[in-house]
């Protein structure tokens, strides 16, 4: 299981350009005029991750398999959306059919590049995005809870609810407040989540800025990470720019080129890490000769859960996982060199997957 994000945003704030770097690909056409997206573009990356080259070094693979994250360019948006303004609703279905949002904000000063509301201003494009989600996801909890009425009153169990989540939605979304803010136990989590209101959606605001303040950020980066501190979001910065260029170059030119920028990875790393913590996600690992793959998995996710990831028949059959903890399997050398200090633990149905062990598990088919 790897992830899906997608990536929203004004029109002109770099939203192609990032993802066409990201994905490596020509898919997303960026060009300086509002709706050069028109359809969602989709791309999938490899989730770099150095722990699986050594793992695969060391297990002599043949083959390293690394998961995969997914990224979605919505198209554009601007202040009336909701009304059909724009594009209108033809983002809606795009964005809740992702696990999180990357909110791409522009944080560069270019006369050159059109500014849609002709100024720079991250916080208020923020604003106006969120603004515009808030107002689609009352018009539908309002139609929805309008549909639940009969059900309600026939005592449905599921429509009722339904009717207690979207009613609680519906409150603070009239107080001017993502769906997100609502605190959901965990009875409710599930149903709350089939919703798909969009601004349940965990946001990850992504800070565009120029070449020269990639590594230091700037007064626009500063105040997009103080407003997500605040709101309990994630913030990260890029330039776009930067990693567009890093897409054309090979392993051994672009760390020359991040050298010369003072830069000590490309921003995909960092995006990816922060959609990561954000979503409370980590990483597995299978290790053998014909191959090194890993896994994504949520945090706490018990064995037979992980092993479900691979194969829904892996977790049906669980019997147990052969676990090794990653810095021992390098420590000592691979998988017998574990096994002969005592370091492989033989887990149950019952174990949390921790992050970095490199699993094997035993089933029945």
């Amino acid at each position: 299981m790897g992830f899906k994000m997608g990536i929203v945003g004004l029109p002109n704030v770099g939203k192609s350009t990032l993802f066409n770097a990201l994905t490596k690909t020509a898919a997303a056409q960026a060009a300086n005029f509002p709706f050069c997206t028109i359809e969602p573009n989709v791309g999938e990356v490899a989730v770099p991750d150095a722990r699986l080259d050594t793992l695969a070094g060391i297990a002599k693979s043949k083959q390293i398999v690394p998961t995969r994250m997914t990224f979605v360019d919505i198209a554009g948006l601007v202040k009336g959306a909701s009304k059909g303004e724009g594009l209108g609703n033809q983002f809606l279905a795009n964005i809740r059919e992702c696990d999180a949002i990357a909110h791409v904000l522009r944080c560069f000063e270019d006369d050159d590049v059109t500014h849609v509301d002709g100024r720079v201003n991250p916080v208020e494009d923020a604003d106006t995005i969120e603004t515009e989600l808030m107002l689609a996801d009352l018009e539908s909890v309002e139609k929805r809870l309008a549909g639940l009425s009969r059900k309600v009153r026939g005592g449905d169990k599921e429509a009722v609810q339904q009717e207690r989540l979207l009613q609680a939605a519906q409150a603070a979304l009239e107080a001017g407040k993502p769906a997100r803010s609502v605190e959901v136990s965990d009875e409710d989590a599930r149903a709350w989540k089939l919703l798909q209101l969009l601004t349940s959606k965990p946001i990850l605001y992504v800070c565009n800025v120029s070449e020269a303040e990639a590594a230091t950020g700037n007064a626009h980066s500063e105040a997009v990470a103080q407003m997500a501190a605040e709101q309990g979001a994630g913030a990260v910065v890029i330039s776009a720019q930067i990693e567009e260029e890093i897409a054309q170059l090979d392993a051994d030119e672009a760390k020359e080129f991040l050298d010369e920028l003072g830069l000590d990875e490309p921003g995909l790393d960092r995006l990816i890490r922060a959609g990561y913590e954000l979503l409370g996600l980590q990483t597995y690992f299978t290790v053998g000769p014909k191959e090194a793959r890993a896994w994504t998995i949520r945090e706490g996710t018990t064995a037979p859960k992980a092993a479900g990831v691979i194969h829904g028949d892996f977790e049906r059959g669980f019997i147990r996982a052969e676990t090794t903890a990653y810095d021992d399997y390098v420590s000592l050398g691979g998988e017998q060199g574990a096994k002969d200090a005592g370091k492989m633990r033989v887990e149950g149905k019952s174990y949390v997957v921790k992050d970095g062990d490199v699993m094997h598990f035993l089933f029945n088919a």
